[in-house]
């Protein structure tokens, strides 16, 4: 009787592998957002990546096999790749119909959030990884954001920029980063996230580094 409360106990908790599959069905069935499975990590352990590269600089952080063209929103394959790959990280497909990102390293994106904070800057859903954090913004075209950047005097270096063709590994995954988390989470409800335009997003925290006079590396 013991056995069974304890294994039963295990389940009620859940795990690592059901909060991915979980997460990945609802990032497919409610918000559809295109997802894939990321390089699972290699028996050797995390810090290393399960792809070819020996100098892969974002183990486990992005696609190989299936490659990025293969995300999709079916839950049919959603359900066979995390049954088969259990631990695999979710890898999001940013642009068309789902959301691109602005990223920078994680302290000067902690100091330019509490300045949006005190700015009334409305945000949307924020991943963190160790490294860097990225805040989700509305799909732009690449047309869009040369033109964005083109016309700021200024533009830290650091700013990376996940659009049309890109990738972002989302929650709950596990990579050789570390593990990737909300900074904001998305507000419950069956309804897509709302996030904001990215020329909202790139004024802002430009504006904030400044103000703040937050240097953010070249990383």
């Amino acid at each position: 009787m013991r056995e069974i409360l304890g294994r039963r106990r295990r389940l009620l908790r859940g795990d690592g592998k059901s909060e991915l599959i979980s997460a990945a069905l609802t990032f497919v069935t409610q918000w559809r957002w295109p997802v894939l499975p990321g390089v699972t990590a290699p028996p050797q352990g995390r810090a290393r990546c399960g792809c070819p590269d020996p100098e892969c600089t974002v183990p486990g952080a992005h696609p190989f096999d299936p490659g990025l063209l293969a995300a999709t929103t079916d839950e049919r394959m959603v359900r066979w790749w995390w049954a088969n790959r259990p631990t695999a990280p979710i890898i999001l497909a940013t642009g068309g119909t789902a959301p691109c990102a602005v990223s920078l390293p994680a302290l000067p994106a902690a100091h330019a959030l509490a300045a949006l904070d005190r700015m009334g800057m409305r945000l949307g859903p924020v991943v963190a990884s160790p490294a860097r954090w990225s805040i989700l913004v509305k799909p732009y075209s690449m047309e869009q954001l040369g033109e964005l950047l083109y016309a700021k005097d200024f533009v830290p270096g650091s700013l990376r920029f996940h659009g049309e063709g890109g990738y972002l590994a989302l929650p709950p995954s596990g990579t050789g980063l570390g593990p990737i988390s909300w900074q904001r989470a998305p507000l419950p409800g069956s309804a897509s996230p709302w996030v904001p335009d990215v020329e909202a997003v790139v004024d802002a925290v430009v504006e904030a580094l400044t103000r703040t006079g937050v240097s953010a590396p070249e990383l």
